[in-house]
């Protein structure tokens, strides 16, 4: 495979649907759009399934909304998975809480063309998520990798891609893609995300894709502005152009209504074969086991 083409959607939460049906449409738009123009996976942010929020009953407590997103998530899966099939367009569809023991995770969900449901649970948490006053959430214990259309993936959810040791856990795997759906509040958080994804790129050698939501959704009580762009990384290669970056929309607040689209080809073979031994200086999934710490003197 030379390229694989996928397509990254910075949701505006703002565009507050009525219903699940309504929420559905428009992640079907995108997905045709997508489709329309050869993208065989289409990105969707981390906590998409906040635009909920804009249906939920008058005066829900802070402390309920992950339980009521969490239905609204079950609702609106019901009426996506049928569309990668139709359309012949995996979807990642974000993140949303989903139940478990002792409380929710914070679960993005892949739903691919051949009917799989893939899961990936949130493993670090931020202060907001941990919050008994609020979002309080459960940390994801398993880090998983999976193939699609011939590729092998991975998946880590905004601050997991901040992480280092994680990206040492999927160093052996040889990724060809990375999927890392977002939301971040300011444009610090915009930076430490995609400056992290821009690293994993060159540390993993592989293709990161990042996309967060903008806009505030109708109804939050959490996150009031969301700022975030989308964007492919990749190894800072002769071969790639050099500068690490194969798309890039750089950041908004979503103010006016605007939703970052973008359509990136991942350049499989060429960076098969920087990972293969081509590459000017990458040593390789290479190991720190035989390095020590050692605190100097004085």
């Amino acid at each position: 495979m030379q390229d694989y083409p996928i397509a990254l959607c910075a949701l505006n939460l703002g565009f507050a649907p009525a219903s699940p049906a309504a929420f559905a449409a428009h992640i079907e738009d995108k997905m045709l759009e997508a489709a329309r123009q050869g993208a065989r996976l289409i990105l969707f942010p981390e906590y998409a399934i906040e635009a909920a929020l804009a249906w939920k009953p008058d005066g829900l407590p802070a402390t309920e909304e992950m339980a009521f997103l969490a239905g609204a998530g079950a609702d609106l899966l019901a009426l996506l998975r049928p569309l990668p099939a139709r359309h012949g367009i995996s979807l990642l569809c974000g993140s949303m809480p989903v139940a478990c023991e002792g409380g929710y995770t914070n679960t993005a969900i892949l739903l691919t063309v051949d009917g799989r449901e893939i899961r990936q649970d949130k493993l670090s948490l931020t202060p907001g998520e941990q919050d008994e006053e609020s979002w309080q959430l459960t940390p994801g214990t398993a880090l998983k990798t999976f193939d699609l259309d011939g590729l092998r993936m991975a998946i880590l959810i905004c601050l997991d891609v901040e992480m280092p040791a994680l990206s040492c856990l999927l160093a052996p795997e040889k990724l060809d893609l990375l999927l890392v759906p977002s939301m971040t509040e300011k444009l610090s958080g915009y930076h430490r995300v995609f400056g992290c994804a821009k690293a994993r790129a060159v540390e993993l050698m592989t293709a990161v894709a990042v996309c967060g939501t903008v806009g505030a959704a109708k109804g939050t009580t959490q996150m009031l502005t969301n700022v975030s762009g989308t964007s492919l990384f990749l190894p800072c290669e002769e071969e790639l152009g050099f500068t690490g970056i194969g798309v890039e929309i750089s950041p908004t607040g979503g103010e006016a209504g605007e939703e970052p689209f973008a359509i990136a080809k991942v350049p499989v073979e060429k960076i098969r074969a920087l990972r293969g031994g081509s590459a000017e200086v990458w040593p390789g999934s290479w190991s720190a086991e035989h390095v020590s710490v050692v605190r100097a003197a004085g």
